[in-house]
C-alpha cells in the first residue's frame, strides 16, 4: 500500500463502525463532494460522480455552500453517532442503507430525513437500484471496512466492474475487522481514505501480515468540525443557556466541576453483524473498548485522592453520555454496580445516547476521551470539544496522539488499567490548577481553528478525489 499521500492539509479523523457506503453525483459540471463527518448508522452511501474536477474544486465548495446553504448536509451529532455526512454538494446524491432497525431508531431517522430534506434519494442496499447506480457511478465510495461484504452480496459478477471506481473510507482500527470476507478487494480498488496516519500505518501492516494483501493508494484526512456546532461553540450566550440547563436537569451547581465521557454510540449492531455472519456485535455508546469502567475507576481515585490530601476543590462529578436506559447491557451494569458500590451515586450521572452533544460539551469543563487498545481511528469528540474550549484527557493510543498536544491542549495517559492512576492524577491536576485548565481549553480552540474545520476538511476530500478520479476515468 502506499504511503498516506503527504498532502499539507492531512492529519487525523474519527473511528466508526457501521456500513456507510458510497456517494454518487451525476450532474455534468457540477461535481463536488463533501464529507463532514461519517459516523456510525449502518449504512452505505452511493455516489454517482460525472464530472472533471477542476484545481479549484474546494474553492467552489465554499462558494457553493455559500449561495445554496438548503443543498449542503451539515454535520449533526452522531449516534448519538448519527454523524454529520453531508455527503454532497451541487450534485445528486444517493443514500444506500444496508441495514434498517426492526423498530424505528433516532440516529436512523434522523440522519434518513435529513438525507431527504435535502433532496437525497434513499434506497436500500439490496436490489437492482443499488447495482445500477454503482455501474453508473463514476465513484463509488465504501463507507467503513465492513461495507465490503456488501459487494460481493449485492454487486456479485458485477463487482470486478465497479472495484476500479472504488474509493475506500476506512474508520476502523478494531482486529475483528482484518477478515479477508470484509476486505479482500481492497488491493483493487481506485484508493483508500483513513482517518489518521497511525491507522493508516496499522492498516498497511495488518493487511500484509495477517491478511496477506496490499493497500491500494492511501490518503490521510483528519476531520473537520462542521459549521454548525461551530456556530453553538463560539456562541457565549448559547452555551450559557445550554450549561444552565444541563446542569439543573442533572443537578448540579455552575461552579461544580464536570469531567464527561462521550460516546454518542454507534457501531455495527448486534443484528448486522448476525446478517454478516458474525457473533460478536458491538454495544451503542457504552462499552469496554471505549474504557467507561476505567475511567470510573480513576474518577473514584481522584476523590479519594482529593480527600487523602485535603485539597480544596469545587464538587467534582463523572458524565457518561451514550447510555441506553432501555436495554442496559452486561458492561453498563457492572458500571451501574461499581458506582452503587463505591457510593458515589450522587458523584456520577448516565446520560441516554443522543444525536446531540453539543449541550454536554456546553455544560462540562473535561472532557476524557478514553478508548482502549489501539485508540480511536480519529475521534471527533475531540476536536469537538475543543472546539468548545475544553481540555481532553484523552489515551496515548490511535488518533488521539493526533489531535491532542500533551501538556499544551490536554494531558495523555496509558491505554489499559495501567493509565487509571495517571488519568485519576490528570483530573487531580486540572481540579486543582483553573488557570491551567482554561488555557488547555483556548489552545484546542486555536487548533481546532486552524486545522479542524469544515473548510479544512473540504479542501482534504477535494484533493483526495481529484487524485482518484484521475484513476477511474474511463471505468464507468
Amino acid at each position: 500500500m502506499a504511503k498516506p499521500h503527504p498532502h499539507p492539509h492531512s492529519h487525523s479523523s474519527s473511528t466508526s463502525t457501521t456500513a456507510f457506503l458510497g456517494l454518487g453525483l451525476h450532474k455534468k459540471k457540477k461535481w463536488v463532494l463533501m464529507v463532514l463527518a461519517l459516523f456510525s448508522v449502518s449504512t452505505l452511501i452511493v455516489l454517482l460522480m460525472r464530472a472533471a474536477i477542476s484545481d479549484s474544486c474546494a474553492h467552489r465548495i465554499r462558494d457553493y455552500r455559500k449561495d445554496s446553504a438548503q443543498r449542503e448536509i451539515p454535520g449533526f451529532s452522531s449516534s448519538s453517532r448519527a454523524s454529520s455526512s453531508p455527503l454532497g454538494v451541487g450534485a445528486d446524491v444517493v443514500w444506500i442503507t444496508y441495514q434498517k432497525p426492526a423498530e424505528t431508531d433516532e440516529v436512523v431517522y434522523s440522519l434518513e430525513n435529513k438525507m431527504l430534506d435535502r433532496g437525497v434519494q434513499v434506497f436500500s442496499a439490496k436490489g437492482q437500484k443499488a447495482i445500477d447506480t454503482a455501474l453508473k457511478a463514476d465513484l463509488v465510495v465504501l463507507n467503513t471496512a465492513v461495507a465490503g461484504k456488501w459487494l460481493d452480496a449485492v454487486l456479485k459478477d458485477n463487482v470486478p466492474r465497479v472495484l476500479p471506481k472504488i474509493l475506500w473510507w476506512i474508520h476502523e482500527m478494531r482486529g475483528h475487522y482484518f477478515k479477508l470476507e470484509f476486505v479482500k478487494h481492497l488491493p483493487y480498488v481506485a484508493g483508500a481514505m483513513i482517518d489518521s496516519h497511525i491507522t493508516a500505518e496499522y492498516w498497511k501492516n495488518r493487511t500484509k501480515e495477517r491478511l496477506g494483501i496490499s493497500m491500494p493508494e492511501t490518503f490521510v484526512v483528519h476531520l473537520g468540525n462542521s459549521k454548525e456546532l461551530m456556530e453553538v461553540a463560539e456562541n457565549s450566550v448559547a452555551k450559557r443557556v445550554l450549561r444552565e440547563h444541563v446542569r439543573e436537569a442533572l443537578g448540579v451547581r455552575n461552579e461544580d466541576l464536570l469531567f464527561a465521557i462521550i460516546n454518542r454510540g454507534r457501531g455495527v449492531s448486534a443484528a448486522l453483524w448476525k446478517k454478516m455472519g458474525e457473533e460478536k456485535g458491538t454495544k451503542e455508546g457504552v462499552s469496554r473498548g471505549k474504557g467507561q469502567d476505567l475511567f470510573l475507576r480513576a474518577f473514584h481515585e481522584s476523590l479519594q485522592l482529593i480527600k487523602q490530601k485535603k485539597l480544596q476543590v469545587p464538587p467534582m462529578h463523572a458524565v457518561i453520555v451514550g447510555s441506553d436506559m432501555s436495554a442496559q447491557s452486561k458492561f453498563e451494569t457492572e458500571l451501574r454496580d461499581f458506582v452503587t458500590e463505591k457510593k458515589i451515586q450522587d458523584r456520577v450521572h448516565f446520560i441516554n445516547k443522543t444525536l446531540t452533544v453539543a449541550p454536554y460539551l456546553a455544560s462540562i469543563d473535561v472532557l476524557v476521551q478514553n478508548s482502549q487498545a489501539r485508540g480511536e481511528c480519529f475521534g471527533r469528540i475531540t476536536i469537538e470539544a475543543m472546539a468548545f474550549q475544553l481540555p481532553v484527557l484523552g489515551t496515548a493510543a490511535g488518533g488521539t496522539t493526533e489531535i491532542v498536544v500533551n501538556e499544551t491542549t490536554g494531558l495523555l495517559h496509558p491505554a489499559g488499567k495501567e493509565g487509571v492512576t495517571p488519568l485519576a492524577r490528570n483530573m487531580v491536576k486540572l481540579a486543582t490548577h483553573v488557570e491551567r485548565r482554561l488555557t488547555m481549553g483556548k489552545k484546542g480552540y486555536e487548533k481546532v481553528k486552524e486545522r479542524f474545520l469544515e473548510d479544512h476538511m473540504a479542501e482534504r476530500i477535494a484533493f483526495v478525489l481529484k487524485q482518484v478520479l484521475k484513476k477511474t476515468k474511463g471505468h464507468t
